[in-house]
């Protein structure tokens, strides 16, 4: 509910914004990539059990994989007016808040350490490759009142308060892929261990 349409916005300000026309398809396909190989991941162990139980992993943790992802692009995104010094201190903010967010999952016992740690791989992989990808190209700055909307956008959407249900579609589509009625759960994973 927050990181999609962060990034649907995101691809329209890269498209006004960015010298690249390139750009936009860029990051299209590195967000889609992320997202397609976390879903791809939970569908793998939550059909079909494939995982591992010795490093308590059952696919990629998607909120640290998306945040990965977005984040460094986004305050890149919006550096485009500062120095080089300043662009780079806007950039690691970028990238710490993904750091900030793989922590949350770790103290809410949402995810294990590996699965966390990967998505996040994951994500800054990505968003690195966009972010080297656009070292040559040249951004317009955003106005103040421009940057003040773009950061009120994602508090406008955490505090709508709605949960998007992806983690109940992709068990429902694993068990209909795998042709099960009770999908693979952590605890299975680790009766394994045992």
């Amino acid at each position: 509910m927050l990181l999609i349409p962060t990034a649907v916005i995101m691809a329209v300000l890269i498209t006004w914004k960015n010298s690249d026309h390139r750009a936009v398809w860029y990051w299209a396909l590195a967000f889609c990539a992320a997202g397609t190989i976390v879903s791809l991941s939970k569908i793998a162990f939550m059909g079909f059990g494939i995982g591992s139980a010795r490093f308590n992993f059952t696919g990629f943790s998607g909120h640290s994989a998306m945040s990965a992802t977005l984040w460094p692009v986004m305050f890149w995104l919006l550096s485009g007016r500062l120095s080089p010094g300043w662009r780079a201190v806007t950039v690691a903010v970028g990238y710490l808040i993904p750091l900030m967010v793989g922590v949350s999952r770790l103290v809410l016992n949402y995810h294990s350490t590996s699965e966390v740690i990967s998505g996040l791989i994951l994500g800054f992989t990505l968003s690195s490759v966009f972010l080297v990808s656009q070292r040559r190209s040249t951004l317009q700055g955003f106005s103040t009142g421009q940057v003040g909307i773009a950061l009120l956008l994602p508090l406008v959407l955490l505090s709508h308060g709605r949960n998007a249900t992806t983690q109940q579609y992709l068990q429902h589509l694993s068990m209909q892929i795998a042709g099960i009625d009770h999908a693979w759960t952590r605890a299975d994973l680790l009766k394994l261990r045992q």
